[in-house]
């Protein structure tokens, strides 16, 4: 195979970070001349790119019960066929890039690309094989549109295989292989010189916090939260990470300066370093987006997930908490009491890694590469 084109969206990071494991898989193991990424929507338009991006952002954190109404508005009905009008017109232009590139393989990682190459493969533009990688935990009738041109589709648990089975998608082309994972979480870190370089202790038990990202659970909450964890577990170390957010991180390393926890707690902000602080942590606090839950239970770990984006988040929230991998805290749920139960029962946090790792698909990405690829 000479070509392969793997598009993904900008709307979260996940899809990219699906595309790029899939891509760094091949690269490194199989002898492909050349593998493009693209990101689809800006290739069409930059500035509708732009617009809808924000747009998805601005609905995340100010206006959730708007993103509600636009999830589980376009599964059907009105909304649904306005989407796929669009993305009718819009495959116009992206089949000018097929056209050029001439693809052997087409990978991809967002239901938009996915829809727009199936209708150019109705239309008989291209006729090289499609591959769909679904990135969350639960599906969206988005990613079906024309499924009968779409020749394999990679979903994250059988159960989710079963749903597209009921949804009219042929058998033979489902594989229940996982969401793309990167190779790192399959390397075996020293815990101990991990920890050191934090200065941290091995003696203590490990909470790692995503509070910042795109998306964070809202300032006060999270701020709040870590607050009432320093507060109230002294016996526990905390990774807080809070990513890309500049005024959360200044609040938090206030905090630690005036509770004196310098020595258990460690404010990060954007790392590269997620799969050696996962390897060092025993439980993970966090939204539950379909990368992170991943890398989570790639790790063995158990997650208490905060305030999840209605649509394909609480859906996310939802599996994980019904395979006993982890706790969805609700709003008159306590998370102090949860944590105590948690880390005074050490059964209860015990099972709750067996469990993850049960559900965990570590080679994910491999067998994906190698059901396209042999």
């Amino acid at each position: 195979m000479n070509k392969i084109l793997i598009f993904y969206g900008s709307y979260g990071g996940g899809h990219l970070s699906a595309a790029r494991n899939i891509r760094d898989y091949i690269q490194n193991n199989y002898n492909v001349s050349e593998i493009v990424l693209v990101d689809c929507i800006e290739y069409i338009n930059k500035i509708l790119n732009k617009v809808t991006t924000k747009a998805y952002n601005d609905f995340s954190t100010n206006a959730r019960w708007m993103w509600k109404q636009i999830y589980y508005g376009s599964e059907s009905g009105s909304l649904s066929k306005i989407s796929n009008s669009i993305n009718r017109i819009m495959a116009i232009k992206l089949n000018k890039l097929l056209q050029d590139f001439k693809p052997d393989l087409i990978i991809s990682t967002h239901p938009f690309s996915s829809q727009m190459c199936a209708i150019l493969k109705q239309k008989e533009k291209i006729t090289c094989p499609l591959a769909t990688v679904m990135t969350d935990y639960a599906p969206h009738s988005q990613w079906l549109v024309a499924n009968e041109f779409v020749d394999f589709y990679f979903v994250a648990h059988e159960a989710m295989k079963n749903d597209l089975i009921k949804r009219g998608v042929e058998s033979k082309k489902i594989f229940a292989t996982g969401i793309p994972l990167s190779n790192r979480f399959l390397l075996n870190y020293d815990k101990a010189k991990i920890l050191n370089e934090y200065d941290l202790s091995i003696n203590k038990k490990t909470i790692l916090f995503f509070a910042g990202g795109a998306y964070g659970f809202g300032k006060d909450k999270t701020f709040n939260m870590l607050k009432s964890i320093i507060a109230n577990f002294p016996y526990l170390q905390v990774i807080a990470i809070a990513g890309k957010n500049e005024k959360m991180k200044e609040r938090f390393d206030e905090l630690v300066t005036e509770t004196n926890s310098e020595d258990s707690v460690k404010i990060l902000s954007f790392t590269d370093k997620v799969p050696e602080l996962m390897s060092v942590s025993d439980l993970v606090i966090t939204k539950p987006g379909g990368l992170t839950t991943t890398e989570s239970l790639a790790s063995g770990l158990p997650l208490i997930i905060i305030d999840p984006l209605p649509g394909q988040e609480e859906e996310n929230a939802q599996y994980v908490e019904n395979s006993g991998a982890g706790i969805w805290i609700r709003k008159t749920d306590n998370i102090e009491e949860i944590l105590y139960d948690l880390f005074n029962s050490p059964y209860k946090l015990q099972n709750m890694k067996i469990k993850a790792r049960l559900i965990a698909k570590k080679n994910s990405t491999k067998d994906i590469c190698k059901i396209l690829l042999g």
